[in-house]
């Protein structure tokens, strides 16, 4: 995990928020990372992260079991193209089934996937190349979305 997350920051303009005890975040994150393009360091307004890591279940996402010791889940958003090579389906018609308890897989994220959500389970040797690239990409197409509000006339709040 600390692995991705080094990755991340490393990518220019990148800004990872790891909630911890005694932050402002509800306790619910304490532990997690959400990636952000945010040149200015600081937590863009408006704008959901373009990756993240989740070391537990949320009460409506429990397929991964992420509550059992030493499991951990990335998730990315990716274009449909990178979707479908992945999933072999389209993200708004998802039917095969999956076991989402699978480590070391790319897989449709089991609650955002019709979003174009993937999500790996404790990255591994098979993934974590894979990982590293998909966040780099979902880091550069947040870059270009920043970079369309800006000659929109938007400001960095706007992000």
């Amino acid at each position: 995990m600390e692995q991705i997350i080094a990755a991340v920051r490393g990518f220019d303009g990148a800004l990872v928020v790891a909630p911890a005890p005694g932050g402002d975040f509800p306790e619910l994150a304490w532990g997690d990372a959400f990636f952000y393009f945010a040149p200015d360091g600081q937590l863009p307004q408006h704008v959901q992260p373009y990756g993240t890591i989740v070391v537990k279940n949320y009460p409506d996402d429990t397929a991964c079991d992420l509550d059992a010791p030493g499991r951990w889940r990335v998730n990315i958003h990716v274009d449909r193209a990178t979707f479908r090579e992945f999933t072999e389906e389209e993200p708004r018609s998802l039917t095969r089934p999956r076991d989402y308890t699978a480590a070391d897989t790319v897989l449709p994220h089991p609650v955002y996937g019709a979003l174009g959500w993937l999500a790996v389970v404790n990255p591994g040797e098979k993934t974590t190349d894979t990982v590293v690239r998909l966040l780099r990409g979902a880091h550069e197409a947040a870059r270009a979305r920043f970079a369309r509000r800006l000659e929109q006339g938007g400001s960095l709040a706007d992000d």
